[in-house]
């Protein structure tokens, strides 16, 4: 018996969701199975991934917060994806943009006591400028000199990690440690609790207006690739790069825009964590939102909307994973998630097609002829008649 992978041609449209729903229970069952064999509660250890995340509504703000800066970085994932285009850089680009916020606070001197309306949008517009930089990088490298994308951005998240440790120990280490001062606080993004005199169900909740800028990116990007002709492009490209070319798409040109926007979301993202969380810039400001992002995006099929609903369940097993013992078990579910996905992936465009090996004939002996059909030796050719020179 033999098993060989067969082109499906299209897929049922109900298969896709059900692999990925199977993908991620066998993720599930493959992690308790190793708690187990290192001596921990499977069972107890999911349950209270979900009490400590959705318990009640404080741990579920606690958890929309762990989910923005994933939604907007699990966005500029699926849109590259979306293309075909490997970005595995939303890690640097995440770090450009918290620096690029950070700066305008602790670069440009601007006056003491100037008002959120001015400084917010204004550390917005940096974080996404410097994030869009940082994507525009390898976009063009691999539009105009060929290089594998994958190989670049996964280069250049560890350039911005060392461009942010150069700042935060040296021009605007605050005594010498890994971290800037805090911003003053019209910088910081408003939070609900800031308006717990109000509404007093609002005290001790930490969701910050971040949520509200990945919520409406998701709504914008869902508009620009299913009701654009820009879109209908990225898609066309990354679904046949040939027809696009047949009918006259600019590739390279698409391809700069796509990184440019993807660098953008993600540099919003670290914009939204250094305004909306923490409130300083540190050189671990980020827990690895942006390698997440890539197994956010692909658990969501590259689809804006469920980018949200991925980003959430991977903010809870951030949040609560932090509490389980040993301390790598959320990055290694998170690890399996990403390998049963690509499997899951892979049968959604390919059947197994199990054939039976045909049994090979014994070979002749040395010296043998042939049997024939009657089962007496053939006869052998005289000269002169069939077979021979006559």
């Amino acid at each position: 018996m033999m098993a060989r992978l067969e082109p499906r041609g299209q897929p049922p449209r109900w298969l896709s969701p059900l692999l990925t729903v199977v993908a991620v229970a066998v993720a599930l069952l493959i992690g308790g199975i190793v708690l187990a064999l290192v001596g921990g509660d499977p069972v107890r250890s999911y349950l209270h991934i979900v009490k400590a995340a959705f318990g009640d509504v404080g741990v579920l703000s606690d958890t929309l917060v762990k989910a923005t800066p994933l939604i907007l970085t699990g966005l500029a994932c699926a849109l590259a994806f979306r293309m075909r285009l490997w970005n595995i850089g939303a890690e640097g680009q995440f770090l450009l943009g918290a620096w690029g916020a950070s700066f305008v606070v602790l670069g440009l001197g601007l006056p003491e006591g100037t008002p959120a309306i001015v400084l917010v949008p204004a550390m917005m517009l940096a974080g996404a400028l410097a994030g869009a930089v940082w994507g525009i990088v390898p976009g063009l490298l691999r539009a105009r000199l060929g290089v594998n994308e994958i190989i670049t951005t996964l280069m250049l998240n560890y350039v911005a990690l060392q461009w942010i440790q150069y700042w935060v120990f040296g021009p605007w280490s605050e005594g010498g440690f890994q971290q800037t001062k805090a911003f003053p606080q019209a910088a910081w993004l408003p939070r609900l609790a800031d308006f717990a005199s109000s509404v007093p169900a609002f005290a001790g909740l930490t969701v910050h207006l971040g949520l509200i800028f990945g919520i409406v990116a998701a709504a914008l990007l869902w508009v620009f690739l299913e009701r654009s002709r820009w879109g209908y492009e990225i898609r066309l490209i990354g679904d046949s790069p040939r027809a696009a070319r047949y009918a006259g798409i600019d590739i390279a040109k698409r391809l700069i825009i796509v990184f440019a926007i993807s660098g953008a979301l993600a540099g919003l993202a670290g914009m939204s964590e250094v305004n909306g969380a923490v409130h300083r810039l540190q050189d671990r400001i980020s827990p690895g939102y942006g390698f997440t992002a890539v197994i956010v995006a692909y658990l969501a099929k590259f689809r804006p909307g469920r980018v949200i609903v991925a980003a959430i369940l991977f903010g809870a097993l951030i949040l609560a994973g932090r509490e389980i013992q040993p301390s790598g078990v959320p990055a290694m579910i998170q690890g399996i998630i990403l390998f049963t996905l690509i499997v899951a992936d892979v049968l959604v465009r390919y059947r197994i097609r199990i054939e039976r090996r045909a049994t090979a004939e014994a070979p002749p002996r040395a010296g043998s002829a042939p049997p024939t059909a009657g089962g007496s030796p053939p006869s052998v050719p005289t000269p002169g008649i069939a077979g021979g020179e006559g």
